[in-house]
């Protein structure tokens, strides 16, 4: 959007962020109508492991994906023509968003192992014209604010030396905005991962996504006067979004200790195998929620941040897939003439069940030692 590097630390921060807040009051409608609904959450994930792999920005990936529901709520879209919106999508949220040289390329982008997986070939003319169809669509109006637009606005005080820890003082400030800043990227993605999410304001679920972090890391308050001052928003506010976040927060590290478990049965299968025994099956021990933010690389759609903090790191697994191969969810490489069934279903389906979101989370993550 033409912002200089982190504008959220200069002088003219204020009014970059009102500037965004009354955008977004004008953002286009959002009906999720589409009839293609159902094969989002796979485009979403294309776009995510493209811009990975290009090193694009958050801000370029969340507007891309907001290209893409839009476009798809407006029009019916075949299978194949989808792949060529997605990743038109995916270069006009880069030249708007990015640096010039960040900008992919289209013989970079063609010579992907993904696109050839998918029998996908992008010609100029093609992108070209897709290009305009887009900017026709919006009016060339690509000033479209997104939660990635607001997340480091308010992580810049996410963190203060008078928040508690558990009820006790922290002793490294330093460390405890780094492990904020890997959970909020975390929340922050979930949201992306969803259409449920397009009706709730962009500010409001970059809001959301601080306090969901606040909540798991044991931080009091979990919604200090300071945030609700600069975000606008009170606590009752974020609620409704929040339950959202920690319901696919809770899915994620049940289905990683339910991975752990199996991964010691399916060694021993190996192992005896090999020697030419009997398989008998064994159920694990029920790993801790500390035990799986530990694990390196839990391969599942959605992944909750690590505790190893190393930079530029992305807490979604699809983030760090290769790009060998873009794969359905059942299991099959996806071609672009290939009809996909109705259980790629995106995650719209989290579970309706009662969640109450309260000041205190069950779910502790081992962020520091006091």
């Amino acid at each position: 959007m033409e912002l200089e590097d982190q504008w959220w630390k200069g002088q003219l921060a204020a009014d970059i962020y009102q500037a965004l807040r009354y955008k977004e009051l004008s953002l286009p409608s959002y009906k999720g109508q589409s009839p293609q609904l159902n094969l989002r959450r796979y485009f979403a994930d294309l776009i995510a492991i493209i811009s990975n792999r290009f090193r694009l920005c958050p801000a370029a990936r969340h507007l891309a994906v907001y290209l893409l529901d839009l476009f798809m709520d407006r029009y019916d879209v075949t299978l194949q023509q989808l792949h060529m919106v997605s990743l038109s999508c995916l270069l006009l949220a880069s030249k708007f968003e990015e640096r010039e040289d960040r900008v992919p390329k289209l013989e970079t982008l063609n010579s992907l192992a993904c696109m050839s997986s998918m029998n996908l070939v992008l010609t100029k003319q093609g992108l070209l014209h897709m290009e305009l169809l887009l900017l026709e669509t919006f009016q060339w109006n690509l000033y479209l604010p997104t939660a990635a637009h607001f997340i480091e606005y308010y992580l810049s005080i996410a963190v203060h030396e008078g928040d508690l820890h558990d009820g006790w003082p922290m002793t490294c400030l330093e460390k405890t905005k780094l492990y904020m800043a890997k959970y909020a990227d975390y929340f922050l993605e979930v949201s992306l991962q969803d259409h449920v999410f397009l009706c709730f304001t962009p500010s409001l679920v970059a809001a959301a996504c601080v306090a969901s972090s606040r909540l798991i890391l044991h931080l009091s308050p979990t919604w200090p006067p300071r945030l609700q001052c600069l975000t606008g928003y009170t606590w009752e506010n974020l609620v409704p979004c929040a339950e959202k976040l920690l319901v696919a927060h809770d899915s994620d590290v049940k289905e990683a200790n339910k991975q752990k478990c199996q991964q010691p049965s399916q060694q021993q299968q190996q192992q005896q195998q090999q020697q030419g025994q009997t398989v008998f099956h064994s159920s694990g021990q029920a790993a801790t929620v500390a035990q799986y933010l530990h694990q390196p690389s839990m391969q599942y759609p959605q992944q909750a941040p690590q505790s190893a903090l190393a930079p530029n790191h992305r807490p979604a697994s699809y983030l760090n897939q290769s790009t060998t191969s873009l794969q359905a969810p059942n299991g099959s490489q996806l071609a672009s003439t290939q009809t996909i069934s109705a259980s790629l279903d995106p995650k719209s389906n989290i579970p309706n069940r009662a969640y109450q979101v309260s000041m205190h989370y069950s779910c502790t993550a081992p962020c520091f030692d006091r």
